[in-house]
């Protein structure tokens, strides 16, 4: 019998999440094209995108905890597996003729891939397992850059496969990215809890939430994190509405040139995003502190989400046009766009490495569970509150950008009143 002799490693980690979310990043930019060719109203896009939270909000904190009592590895195989099947309803879905039953089956992909979402808690945890305190923030940047990439692969992927294969390609190579992923954890992935790590209580959920909100530092950074992540969340949800309205494209799903126009922006935001968390985050830490960074990325953020509804133009975006300097809106679009991706980069990496190096060892999984569970709880309300107020009529298009921005310089001084303060 051959030993696989595995030892926990940050390499094999990194994998496992880049290729799971090259899987998501391959899905998300057509969850709101689809439903809309499949007539769904402003409120049925938002709930179908919410949807994959609301079970995220339901099952992080599970996996966590699950995570910190019989160790990383068996969810992480779990929720991998778990993801390859939803992608398979995703592209069965996205086949039908009936458009009742297209939304229906989109609807139940995403609410079955979210409560199969456990990849990220339990890699933070991994992390975190595996990490001295004061290197932590640098490597939770590596998921971070693991999203970003996720976002340059996966929407490229898509496209590619949405040109050669039609509608239900993207799905099935999201699927069979993920059954890959699958068989390569499986083989080479090793746990990294500790036997010696002790156990942590064993509570009740909500007995769980408070405890982890009743600590002042950890809970203000839950807080935080969910007012980033609900701004976020109007960009991630509206932004393939916005830039068609806005730039006369119209969306169908038998179209591929407005789709070839949103994917290429996703693509272009992962590609900031990537350098950001990849290359620049430790030096940051190190000389900003993660306080600082978490505030001056929600500045940018919460500045970036204003200026985008302001932006219009006329015609898909030709990158030979922008490099010559001749498509000023597409221009402006594309530096609220570098705003916005620089300062969604600064803050994850920071906050939940402050946040790890704050919660006790036995409670690193079920800690950033709450934490994602909160950021899941903020995607649930957020796409459906952005797309049913921008589908509302033409004059509330810009309302949910100008309020999330607004939230996320919110949090911005409540980082700045309460993590700065001597």
């Amino acid at each position: 019998m051959v030993t696989i002799n595995r030892k926990p490693s940050m390499l094999v980690v990194f994998l496992t999440v880049f290729i799971d979310l090259i899987g998501f990043g391959i899905v998300v930019p057509l969850v709101p094209m689809y439903s809309r060719h499949y007539g769904a109203s402003g409120w049925m896009i938002g709930l179908i995108i919410a949807s994959f939270s609301a079970m995220q909000f339901v099952f992080s904190p599970i996996w966590g905890r699950l995570s910190d009592r019989h160790g990383r590895r068996p969810i992480l195989l779990i929720s991998t597996a778990g993801a390859a099947m939803s992608y398979v309803l995703f592209a069965v879905g996205s086949g039908f003729e009936n458009h009742a039953l297209a939304l229906g089956a989109l609807l139940v992909s995403r609410i079955f891939a979210g409560a199969c979402g456990g990849n990220i808690t339990v890699a933070q945890a991994y992390i975190a397992d595996i990490t001295p305190p004061e290197n932590r923030s640098k490597r939770m940047g590596l998921i971070g850059m693991a999203f970003g990439l996720g976002f340059i692969f996966g929407p490229a992927i898509s496209g590619i496969a949405l040109k050669f294969g039609g509608a239900t390609a993207p799905g099935w190579t999201a699927a069979a990215l993920c059954a890959a992923n699958f068989l390569l954890a499986f083989g080479i992935l090793a746990e990294s809890l500790k036997p010696d790590s002790g156990q942590a209580v064993k509570r009740p959920r909500f007995a769980q939430w408070g405890h982890t909100l009743s600590q002042p530092k950890i809970g203000l950074l839950i807080l935080i994190f969910f007012l980033a992540t609900f701004a976020f969340s109007c960009f991630e949800s509206t932004l393939p509405l916005l830039i068609s309205d806005n730039f006369n494209l119209g969306i169908s799903k038998s179209e591929t040139a407005p789709a070839t126009t949103v994917i290429s922006l996703f693509v272009f935001c992962g590609l900031i995003s990537a350098g950001v968390q990849g290359g620049a985050i430790g030096r940051l830490v190190k000389a900003f502190g993660e306080p600082k960074l978490i505030c001056a990325s929600l500045g940018l953020t919460g500045l970036s989400l204003v200026l985008l509804p302001l932006i219009h133009g006329a015609g898909a975006l030709k990158w030979s046009a922008v490099l010559h300097l001749g498509d000023i809106p597409w221009l402006e679009m594309l530096g609220a766009l570098v705003l916005l991706s620089v300062g969604s980069s600064l803050s994850r990496a920071p906050l939940f490495g402050l946040l790890s190096n704050l919660a006790p060892a036995t409670e690193q999984g079920a800690t950033i569970g709450v934490c994602q569970s909160a950021g899941a709880l903020a995607r649930i309300v957020g796409p459906i509150f952005a797309a049913t107020l921008y589908g509302w009529s033409d004059a509330t298009r810009a309302l949910p950008y100008l309020i999330c921005g607004g939230l996320a310089i919110l949090a911005g001084l409540l980082t700045v009143r309460r993590l700065l303060a001597k």
